[in-house]
């Protein structure tokens, strides 16, 4: 009795290409490569054509702050499994690794600093914990530094770098949208302030929320700011876009965000911008 193949693979005539084997210190668009300590001296921007690589939460954070001025809150906190979520694997399983991979208790990071002096609170993304998703952890991390910055008189420096809401976690990650933007209007309301940077990419339900509502918005360079992808934003409209599309720059010109800075230059900005809205005016 001869038994039968089913092949059940997938082909689409969209799918990326395939990566291969390139280093992830390879850059995209010259294919320069560089060791991590290079990268490190350069805040993680290519030399040669000035692209951004992904820049981890703690390494953003040093690179912002007044050196030993960072004092993490709510680092405790973890995530759960509400529903009871499996896909290919259990979504416990996939907090592990990220925790394990990433050091991280969370995709988000936030505490108390100052910046050249000025004192602030301040959150940050970090992409590599499960794309940076927003479960009901990172929303509840978010809202603590606005109830914190409210509490202490100090403006919010928020950085963000997500795929979106956790689909992991159901509605209860599409709650953290309306939660962070109400945290962000009772921080408003207290006469606080939220200077708001997007790092690439910033997508789905968090430049929906929390990421857009800074009082100044500022982006990196050729950042993907965007409720979808280029991808899929074609596939839909069935329209070629414009190859900036979804970009820093077009949302610039677009008038969404204030100003594009290149990350060596991000630091002096947010400096300045602590000291023009701090309530001492220091």
């Amino acid at each position: 009795m001869s038994s039968s193949r089913i092949d059940v693979s997938i082909e689409h005539r969209d799918a990326p290409e395939p990566q291969g084997t390139k280093h992830p210190n390879t850059c995209p668009q010259c294919d320069s490569h560089y060791r991590d300590d290079e990268l490190e001296r350069t805040l993680w921007v290519c030399p040669h054509c000035g692209h951004h690589f992904p820049m981890k939460a703690r390494a953003r954070i040093a690179s912002l702050v007044d050196e030993g001025s960072f004092v993490e809150e709510a680092a405790d906190l973890r995530s759960e499994d509400p529903l009871g979520f499996f896909d290919l694997r259990p979504y416990t399983d996939r907090l592990a690794e990220a925790e394990l991979k990433t050091g991280l208790g969370e995709a988000m990071v936030i505490g108390h600093a100052t910046v050249d002096t000025t004192a602030c609170e301040v959150s940050v993304m970090d992409f590599s914990f499960m794309g940076g998703s927003m479960g009901s952890v990172v929303g509840e991390k978010f809202s603590r530094a606005c109830d914190s910055a409210a509490e202490r008189g100090v403006p919010l420096v928020s950085v963000s770098a997500s795929g979106g809401a956790r689909m992991q976690e159901g509605i209860l990650a599409l709650m953290q949208l309306p939660k962070t933007v109400a945290a962000v209007e009772d921080l408003k309301d207290a006469g606080g302030a939220l200077i708001s940077v997007i790092a690439h990419p910033t997508t789905g339900g968090v430049l929906a929320s929390f990421a857009s509502l800074g009082d100044v918005v500022l982006a990196e360079p050729n950042a993907l700011m965007s409720f979808a992808g280029p991808r899929v934003v074609q596939q839909t409209t069935r329209e070629k876009l414009p190859d900036d599309f979804g970009r820093s720059e077009s949302n610039y010109r677009f008038g969404h965000i204030d100003k594009v800075v290149p990350r060596s230059e991000l630091r002096a900005n947010v400096a300045r911008l602590l000291r023009l809205l701090s309530k001492n005016g220091d």
